[in-house]
């Protein structure tokens, strides 16, 4: 099992909560922040550490706030955690993501800092996800204060590798995340903060934020909307020492080598077996003191104690062992090594696609095999983006196997160490201009069960480039190169890998408008797997230390949550409904007398045999309630297509009590570009 954080207590340092602090901004709009402050700092300044987030201080994310900020605050640091503008009880309407608004409120925020009596003038940042996305746009910018980020679980580039488009295809987690930030904008701020003007702050973000998806799906390359807020246009324009972080359960790990290997900064990069969450909470275990090596990367950059973490190896990785495939691992069993330089010199180990084989060798003659995928492929892939609970992770990929074509290696002889990227190099035919191939690497065990490694996807329109279109000619041979995600994985003796292609990869991105059918080249097609021999300092790594954090938020869950998702298949119609439940319960907030109440539930269906049958639907409600003061939203999204066009539909209703006193309903209907 996971093992229990250790509660320190008392800290260090003793410290003061202070919640309001405002933040002017220069065009007159305030950001309210929580700020754990050392009392020490009063004399001797400190430096500070920033989460800039949008997901609501004081009655969303405080719970893991407090453990990990006062653990900062109780270590000689002041930390904030400030909502973005149209967040929490900040003023103004959150329009988008990282918008030049967003960034440019950062610039103000920690010269704010900078400036206080209690700051060293010294400042880091960090976040997990939208925190580690925005952490690492405003190095970009350069503020003169900001010495060093911690970012974990984002990435380098927002188009091609976020949560909107996976090789030029759409994935539906945009509508899913597009669902959720409809639901999260549209919450009020808090009387108790802003007193009696939280009403008209209320209706002027229920007018005035839009659904996401909107301006997502009306950009369907990767154009300027994409660059802005994607470092990699200019790894250089970031100077503070950036400390990556992610997990292999986690869709944003493809971020940290490329991080490791593109930054002309400090940098380190951390992977373990984790998901979408902080290291010292996270599953799959085992977790790690997460914080204190937070404290080591602060120390160094931001109080400059020569501490030699700048020296240790640059990419640190945990190695999976193989095990038999489920929807959950309280532990993924396997070890620790590390990298000097990445990316590594080491050759590839490279295997040639046969007739339902994997080859050491280029086959002889011509191998030339013909498939069309059911459009219910992939429905054993688990979510996109996994947050450590049960029933997320991929489960055995037999059934998707069944329904794909594979070619399986021969038994290992001995084990295999995998780290970084597969490649595949296919040369292929399909009948259609528009269509999609999806790879997907396994681990298939003697006794048959198969577990997913790694997986890519890749619209074939895209094959030039994202920034373009380029449909296939049907029946026209063409070369490709698909990059699967990075993985990290020692594959036993004795297994086979397995590479299983298809022309669907539903529920996780959507169809092409028409069937497909493949032809696959095999004899001119091959796979380069990232193949790692152990390496001598692998041995003598340093451990990291056990799970600590400062005292939890206290609080009382008066109903519990559920995370289910299920699968139903009509025989009669035809239709196969993917449903994930992602109801949060309830909880009461003691310090502030506050009942939130809040979920969701996404549906994704799809008829055999007729994409244009794609639906996604996603309905979220959200209850505030404190006395008298009782707030209710109720948000649904749905998107469709045609061949021609994607329809997007989306409701609001906002109540007071039992009234409703808000209701608004959108409607797009967006061309489809190649998608």
């Amino acid at each position: 099992m996971s093992e229990t954080p250790r509660i320190v207590d008392p800290l260090p340092e003793a410290v003061d909560i202070i919640d309001p602090v405002w933040i002017p901004m220069a065009d007159g709009c305030r950001l309210a922040a929580r700020l754990w402050l050392p009392k020490s700092a009063q004399q001797t300044p400190v430096p500070a550490i920033l989460e800039y987030i949008p997901y609501r201080r004081r009655d969303a994310t405080i719970v893991g706030d407090t453990p990990r900020h006062g653990y900062f605050a109780g270590h000689g640091y002041a930390a904030l955690r400030v909502d973005m503008r149209g967040s929490g009880d900040s003023d103004g309407v959150l329009l988008d993501e990282y918008l030049k608004q967003e960034q440019d409120d950062a610039l103000e925020v920690i010269a704010w800092i900078a400036a206080q009596p209690w700051c060293s003038g010294q400042v880091g940042m960090m976040g997990i996800s939208w925190g580690g996305f925005n952490a690492l746009q405003v190095a970009a910018r350069r503020p003169p204060a900001l010495k060093a980020i911690i970012t974990v679980c984002s990435t380098d580039d927002r188009y091609a590798d976020d949560c909107h488009y996976m090789g030029g295809a759409l994935l539906l987690n945009s509508v899913s995340w597009a669902s959720t930030m409809f639901a999260y904008n549209a919450r009020p701020p808090d009387p108790l903060v802003v007193g009696e003007r939280w009403r008209a702050m209320w209706f002027e973000r229920l007018n005035g934020a839009p659904p996401f998806l909107a301006a997502w799906l009306q950009h369907q390359l990767r154009d300027d909307y994409w660059k802005h807020g994607s470092v990699c246009e200019d790894y250089g324009a970031i100077e503070a020492a950036t400390y990556a972080i992610g997990g292999w359960a986690d869709a944003y790990t493809n971020a940290v080598p490329r991080l490791v290997a593109s930054l002309t900064a400090p940098v380190k990069g951390l992977i373990g077996p984790w998901a979408h969450e902080y290291a010292h909470q996270a599953r799959p275990g085992p977790a790690i003191g997460f914080l204190q090596e937070s404290l080591r990367w602060w120390d160094r950059w931001l109080k400059g104690l020569r501490n030699g973490i700048d020296a240790e190896p640059a990419l640190r990785a945990w190695i999976q062992e193989s095990v038999p495939p489920l929807s959950d691992y309280d532990e993924r069993p396997g070890r620790w090594v590390a990298e000097r330089k990445w990316p590594p010199r080491r050759r590839p180990r490279l295997l040639h696609l046969g007739d339902g084989r994997l080859l050491d060798r280029r086959p002889r003659g011509e191998i030339v095999l013909t498939h069309a995928s059911p459009l219910v492929t992939g429905i054993t892939w688990g979510e996109w983006c996994p947050y450590g609970f049960p029933g997320e992770l991929p489960s055995d990929q037999r059934p998707d196997d069944g329904r794909s074509l594979c070619f399986d290696g021969a038994p290992l002889t001995e084990s295999l160490d995998l780290l970084g990227a597969p490649v595949l190099q296919l040369r292929l035919a399909v009948d259609r201009p528009a269509a999609l191939i999806a790879a997907r690497l396994c681990d298939v065990a003697p006794d048959g069960s198969s577990r997913l490694m790694s997986y890519g996807i890749l619209n074939l329109s895209h094959r030039d480039g994202h920034d373009r279109v380029v449909p296939t000619t049907p029946g026209e041979p063409v070369t490709v190169r698909l990059q699967l995600n990075d993985l990290g994985e020692r594959v036993a003796a004795g297994h086979r890998i397995r590479l299983a292609l298809s022309t669907s990869y539903w529920p996780m991105v959507w169809p092409s408008p028409e069937p497909v059918m493949l032809q696959v080249i095999a004899h001119e097609s091959r796979l380069e797997l990232p193949a790692r021999t152990t390496q001598p300092g692998d041995a003598t790594l340093a451990p990291f230390p056990p799970l600590e954090m400062a005292r939890p938020f206290d609080l009382t869950r008066t109903r519990q949550g559920r995370r289910e998702r299920e699968v139903h298949e009509d025989a009669t119609s035809g239709a196969t409904t993917f449903t994930i439940h992602r109801d949060r319960g309830a909880v009461h907030l003691h310090d502030i007398d506050l009942f939130v109440d809040g979920g969701a539930v996404e549906r994704f269906s799809i008829v055999e045999g007729d994409p244009l049958s794609a639906q996604a639907d996603v309905t979220w409600r959200y209850r505030m309630q404190r006395g008298d003061w009782d707030i209710r939203t109720e948000s649904r999204t749905v998107l469709t297509a045609s061949k021609e066009a994607f329809h997007l539909r989306a409701w609001l209703d906002a109540f007071e009590g039992e009234t409703r006193v808000f209701a608004k309903n959108w409607s797009f209907d967006i061309p489809r570009n190649g998608v």
